[in-house]
């Protein structure tokens, strides 16, 4: 119960957050460029500690760690919901994400050690449901959360489940993931912030500022030498912060490369359509959340499916139809028009992920199932780090790609001030033809992920040795 409702609200405040942006703007009088720090911030924070959780997973009681990271996300989330200024806000963001950015690892974690291989599949599927049941309803709730009360009050509801959770962890939750008291190595530590801090920043910043912007330059390469003598660090280590031996495992390999290549094929299309809808169709942000909420609940009902069925038949054999899925569902989205209806965009986009729904798990677990239990720690923040990563560069180059195409079939200026409804006519049609571009890309991102993925085993799995004491279901 602790561990689903903290991840829940974790992911729930990712996502809420985002439809209040516009009332930020109006409630602390700024810039649209400043108002985004709020999620920045977020992120940047969340992706420099997920290297430091197989660290803590290994060196802190599962209780105990679980208990600072709600406390802390609480404590953020406090200050939020009583935030006077915008320094404020972003401090307790911070703070959430400090919560957030241990939480999440230590889930997953906590799953993986719980279950028996032959049911991982059905317990990351319970986990997925969760996941994908908290982003389907935050825009929406957001939106009623606005409408009828503010913007504070999408933290303020949050609060009661965080004390709920951290009551009922103190009395029922057990210690877990055995602790092993590794050494603190202050150099990793350095490395890891250093690297993937500014790499993060630097991709998330391309998508505005681009790629030829200074700050971009060199963010960009500063995370990349800082992560590159992280992993140096690592490698040459006998007791590394972040396990990167995890690599020496090809299905492991093999199901990271694919999730992240996948990551950039499902982020183009929540970049892109809500631009699609609000900007040239007109809908409004909660109208918007509301065609996305009908796909987002049939993945979560197939994630859980699919985890019942992973457990019998293995990855593949749902991999490779979820991604065929994807492709043929996407192929629309290369073919947008004006003329497209809101009911044909939530019917293909809930096809879409449908696809998802049957490779995300299956995927994650099938890598995991291949590693000896003592590695969990380091394989779930190596996980949690490649989808950042992958994120946010995929963001980055689709939303540069999509302003690129736009501006290149876009009228000469001129236009503008001899014939004004006929140049807002073309450059609608420049802005249409990026996307539809674009979406060829993401498309032939998805056929890669389907290249690499026929090369997964199909095999059932194997009953494991030993089973987990039940009592430990306590903390699920």
């Amino acid at each position: 119960m602790a561990i689903i409702t903290g991840s829940f609200i974790a992911i729930l405040n990712q996502t809420i957050l985002t439809t209040a942006l516009p009332n930020l703007m109006n409630y602390f009088k700024i810039e649209a460029s400043t108002v985004q720090w709020v999620t920045t911030a977020y992120m940047l924070t969340n992706g420099i500690m997920i290297p430091l959780t197989a660290l803590l997973l290994e060196k802190v009681p599962t209780k105990k760690l679980f208990m600072f990271s709600m406390l802390a996300f609480g404590l953020g989330t406090l200050a939020c919901a009583l935030s006077s200024t915008f320094e404020l806000l972003l401090v307790g963001r911070v703070i959430q994400a400090i919560g957030a950015g241990i939480m999440m690892p230590l889930i997953n974690t906590v799953f993986l050690f719980v279950f028996p291989k032959e049911k991982r599949g059905f317990a990351m599927g319970l986990y997925g449901l969760v996941i994908s049941f908290a982003p389907a309803i935050g825009p929406t709730l957001a939106g009623l959360v606005i409408d009828r009360w503010d913007w504070n009050y999408l933290f303020y509801l949050l609060i009661p489940i965080i004390v709920f959770d951290v009551i009922f962890s103190y009395f029922f939750m057990k210690d877990i993931i055995p602790s092993k008291n590794p050494k603190i190595d202050v150099l990793s530590i350095m490395l890891s912030t250093l690297g993937f801090g500014p790499l993060l920043y630097g991709f998330s910043s391309a998508g505005s500022k681009g790629w030829g912007n200074p700050v971009v330059i060199i963010t960009v390469a500063i995370g990349l030498l800082m992560s590159v003598l992280f992993v140096w660090r690592q490698l040459s280590m006998k007791n590394p912060m972040l396990e990167l031996h995890v690599f020496k495992s090809g299905t492991f390999t093999l199901t990271t490369i694919v999730s992240s290549i996948l990551n950039i094929a499902q982020v183009g299309a929540s970049v892109m359509l809500p631009i699609f809808l609000q900007n040239i169709l007109g809908k409004s942000a909660f109208e918007s959340g509301l065609i996305f909420l009908p796909g987002a609940l049939l993945m979560a009902v197939v994630m859980m499916i699919s985890g019942r069925i992973f457990d019998k038949i293995g990855a593949k054999k749902l991999v490779i139809p979820g991604i065929t899925l994807l492709i043929i569902a996407s192929i629309p989205f290369a073919n947008m028009s004006i003329g497209m209806t809101a009911t044909s965009i939530a019917i293909f986009y809930s096809i879409r992920y449908i696809g998802i729904g049957l490779v995300s798990m299956p995927l994650q677990t099938e890598g995991m199932n291949d590693l000896d239990n003592k590695l969990m720690p380091h394989a779930t923040a190596t996980v949690n780090m490649t989808k950042q990563i992958s994120g946010s560069l995929g963001t980055a180059v689709l939303i540069t790609m999509m302003s690129s195409l736009t501006i290149s079939n876009a009228p000469n200026q001129v236009l503008a001030k001899t014939n004004l409804a006929l140049y807002k006519s073309q450059m609608l049609d420049a802005t249409i033809k990026g996307m539809n571009t674009t979406f060829i890309y993401v498309i032939a991102v998805a056929v890669v992920a389907l290249l690499f993925s026929s090369f997964l085993k199909s095999k059932k799995h194997e009953k494991p040795e030993l089973e987990v004491n039940i009592e430990n279901n306590t903390a699920i």
